[in-house]
């Protein structure tokens, strides 16, 4: 005698199936980030000993902060990078490699960044400011000009109000100004993205345009090698959250009003509004402030460097020099 089977209704069998979907699809993803995960700590032991050290560390507070010092000229330039570069010496390569000509420019990486370590100390203006002072103590630098990318404006004109006998001007690249709106940044998405190695498979997608370098670029192995290495940086991860923090206590600070400021805008769709006034604001009755606006992307420099050198050079012999 046969049993009658009752069906399940078909929304039941519907809802089941798509559990079972569901279900692979989160063992799919499970065991690919797992996958991400050990092969992207696996290649950042390997890759550690493939870095090739550059520089020197000089010894500051907790840690080493790595600088290289390259030209023989009688100027200094002290050179910062924009938050989040993993390699500034090589970032800055190229204006590098024009500035040295006839200046001595001492590229300094910051705790976190580059060959740098890392520090306990907290991110704050002070502290950053305090460090990089440190490094101008240790090399015996007592007059130099701070020329520097990004966020770099921020630091350099809390910078001038404690060592303004010191710095003789700045220029800046597309630099943060004190007024202009920072809305905080959440990193957590992203930290995930590095942690599970999301971020190295995306960058060999395509590592021209990632990395912002040529393959065929003598040093293209050794920037993707310490971009790999400081993607995780705590010190970087630590300073952006910090901005929060940098911003509001910097508003209304300006460079002393005999202090020649030069300052490169970039002029391109996704520029900040009324990124260019900020800028001219800024120098708004100084001695000597100039502002040339540039098409170009933030890294300006990697687009216009051979104007920016020219410029820079230009606006150092006279009026800089002229001045000191």
């Amino acid at each position: 005698m046969k049993t009658n089977q009752i069906k399940k209704p078909l929304w039941k069998r519907i809802i089941k199936v798509i559990m079972m979907i569901l279900a692979g699809l989160f063992i799919l993803l499970a065991v690919t980030l797992t996958t991400t995960t050990i092969i992207h700590r696996v290649s950042l032991n390997k890759e550690a000993n493939q870095i090739k050290p550059y520089g020197k560390q000089i010894p500051v507070f907790d840690g080493k902060i790595n600088v290289v010092d390259e030209g023989k000229g009688d100027q200094v330039i002290v050179l910062l990078p924009g938050q989040g570069t993993a390699s500034p010496y090589y970032d800055f390569k190229p204006l590098i490699d024009d500035l040295k000509k006839e200046n001595r420019v001492v590229t300094i990486e910051p705790f976190g960044y580059g060959l740098s370590t890392q520090t306990k100390r907290p991110r704050t203006i002070e502290n950053y400011t305090e460090e990089l002072h440190a490094v101008t103590e240790k090399l015996g630098l007592k007059k130099y000009i701070v020329m520097g990318h990004s966020i770099t404006g921020l630091y350099a004109v809390n910078y001038a109000q404690t060592y303004a006998s010191e710095m003789q001007g700045f220029i800046g690249i597309d630099t943060s100004t004190p007024e202009q709106p920072w809305p905080g940044i959440d990193m957590t998405f992203f930290d995930l993205l590095k942690s599970t190695g999301i971020f190295r498979a995306v960058i060999a997608t395509n590592p021209t345009k990632n990395l912002g370098i040529a393959e065929d670029d003598p040093n293209f192995e050794q920037i993707r090698l310490v971009t790999m290495k400081n993607m995780s940086s705590r010190n970087m991860a630590e300073e952006l959250q910090e901005l929060s923090n940098s911003f509001p206590n910097s508003r209304g600070l300006k460079y002393p009003k005999n202090m020649p400021v030069l300052l490169f805008v970039a002029r391109s769709e996704n520029a900040m509004e009324n990124w260019l006034k900020l800028h001219e604001q800024q120098i708004e009755g100084l001695d000597h402030g100039k502002v040339i606006e540039l098409d170009g992307p933030h890294y300006l420099h990697h687009e216009q460097e051979e104007t920016i050198y020219k410029e820079s050079e230009d606006f150092i012999q006279n009026v800089i020099q002229k001045q000191s």
